[in-house]
Formats: structure tokens, C-alpha cells, sequence
């Protein structure tokens, strides 16, 4: 269950981390999907048989994973007294280790600032995606949205 925070609230989390989402399991059909939403058929993503040869297995699109955060952000924390919210963009993103088809990802959640603009408020996150049983997360990823009273 999502932490609940009103937007008058929200300045003063800066700095800490919010939680953590649930395990996500990345299976094969979601990322053909996005293979086919995108049109990246890169061989690693979707050639299950030469993938196994010459890595051990298929494995997910970076921008996949990167996608991901709306949907296990929103496992993590929601805002109370907003009537709307946009993604502004990104500071920094960094794929760190590749995500195995059938591993677990799961979304980690740091408030990094919270700043007055426009009439609502800027909202600078870092999530990490972190692979279950591994040390190295999968992306860090610097993300930054408009939230509007």
C-alpha cells in the first residue's frame, strides 16, 4: 500500500527516502511488447534461443525498466490534495546491471527535493530498480515532476 502524503507535506520529505515498491517479475511477453511498442526487436530482447547461447537468456530493454517507475512509484507513494501531476523530465539516468527475463525488479524511492514552479510544486525523485538477489541495481534514475493543488 502506497504512503499517503498531502501536497502541503510533501517539502518537507526532502531528502529521505519514501519506500519501497513490491517485486515485479519481468517475463518474456512484457518485454516483446515493448519490443514491438518501440520497434528496438533487438536479438538480446526477443531471440530467446540465440540469447540462451551466447548470453544465458533474453533480457529487458533499459528503457523498459526506465518505464517501469510510474507503475512502482505509484506503489510507493501517493499524493493527496493535487489535481494533476506531470513528468517534467529526467537529470540523470544510468542503466547499471541488465535485467534477466524472469528476474524481480522492484522500485526504491528517495525524495530528493521538493521546489515552488509554476504555480505548483517540482518534485525531484531518485529511484533505484533494483534486481532481486542482486547487489548492482538495474538503473538509477534522477526523475523530476510538476504536482499541481
Amino acid at each position: 500500500m502506497p504512503r499517503t502524503v498531502h501536497y502541503n507535506d510533501l517539502a518537507s520529505l526532502a531528502g529521505q527516502e519514501i519506500g519501497v515498491s513490491d517485486w515485479l517479475t519481468i517475463d518474456q511477453d512484457r518485454v516483446n511488447k515493448f519490443a514491438d511498442a518501440t520497434g528496438d526487436h533487438q536479438w538480446i530482447h526477443i531471440d530467446v534461443e540465440r540469447a540462451k547461447q551466447f548470453m544465458g537468456g533474453t533480457i529487458a530493454h533499459g528503457y523498459l525498466t526506465l518505464s517501469l517507475i510510474p507503475f512502482l512509484g505509484a506503489q510507493i507513494m501517493s499524493i493527496e490534495g493535487v489535481s494533476r501531476g506531470i513528468n517534467y523530465g529526467s537529470n540523470k539516468i544510468r542503466f547499471t546491471n541488465m535485467v534477466p527475463v524472469g528476474s524481480k525488479v522492484r522500485g526504491r524511492q528517495k525524495l530528493v527535493s521538493v521546489e515552488p514552479k509554476g504555480g505548483g510544486l517540482q518534485i525531484t525523485n531518485e529511484f533505484t530498480i533494483e534486481i532481486e538477489g542482486k547487489d548492482r541495481p538495474a538503473c538509477i534514475a534522477e526523475t523530476i515532476s510538476l504536482v499541481y493543488p
